[in-house]
Order: structure tokens, then sequence, then C-alpha cells
């Protein structure tokens, strides 16, 4: 019984992992062509792109999209908001996405890059993880699976 349980618990933190390693959507959006996409964020409108689908960019060819990002700008006074899938960067400040990357130009430019890879849809303003109902199933299953066998 001991070994179904080791063997179930891993093949669960293979799935789950796997998922975060090798691929990420993110919300994909500029506030200049749909105002919703500024914060305060509202993703009825959005779409949520699967970042593995991405054409990739020709000036970088063979690199792939990892990470999700938000840009808010400012410029003469006016922000605009650019959500989307990240191909270059460091995750937040030395990794925590917590904090973004700001910077201040000269007349009246002001640029904040967040990038995140924690999870799917990280670059909105807030979403709840899936990952405690995912745990819950899996602790209901196990026991379950206890019963049975």
């Amino acid at each position: 019984m001991a070994y179904l349980d080791k063997y179930l618990i891993s093949i669960f933190i293979l799935l789950a992992v796997t998922q975060y390693v090798f691929s990420i959507k993110c919300w994909d959006c500029r506030s200049n062509n749909d105002p919703k996409c500024a914060d305060p964020f509202d993703n009825s409108t959005v779409p949520i792109t699967d970042c593995v689908q991405e054409k990739g960019l020709s000036h970088l060819p063979g690199l792939r999209p990892t990470m999700c990002r938000k840009i808010r700008q400012k410029v003469n006074g006016v922000w605009r908001y650019f959500r989307g899938c990240a191909y270059l960067g460091e995750v937040g400040i030395q990794g925590d996405e917590r904090f973004c990357l700001m910077r201040t130009g000269t007349y009246n430019i002001f640029i904040e890059y967040c990038t995140c890879n924690s999870k799917d849809g990280c670059n909105s303003s807030s979403l709840p993880s899936p990952m405690p109902f995912v745990l819950l199933v899996f602790a209901f299953v196990t026991n379950f699976l206890k019963t049975v066998l």
C-alpha cells in the first residue's frame, strides 16, 4: 500500500510541475484597443493565450516565451497597459514577482515592466491559483483509493 501512495504522489507532482515548466498562459491585450486591459484589470473580454502557440519573433529565432509580462507606460500624462507573453528578461526583480522594474525617461515618460511565471494568467492584477483545488481533489482521490484497495 505504501508503494502505491508513493507512486501516486510522484505522478501527481510530475504532472503538476510539468504544466508549469513547459507552458504558460498569459493575458494578451493592449489598453488602447480594449480599455478593460488597464488596471483594475477586467479579463471578461480579454483572451488568455497559450504562449506555446505564439509564432515567435523573427529577430530572435528559436526563442520561445517562458513568462508573462505586464507593461504600464505613461507618455505625456496618458497611461497605457500591455499584457502578453514574454521572451526575454528575468522574473520580477531578483526573482521576486512582487516587484517590477521601473524606468523614467525624459519628456514625461514612465515605464514599469512586470514579469512572472508562477502561474497561468499571472500578468493580471490578481488571479487565484488553481493549485489548492487540485491538491484537495488529489487528497480526496488518494483517500478513496486507499479505501477501495
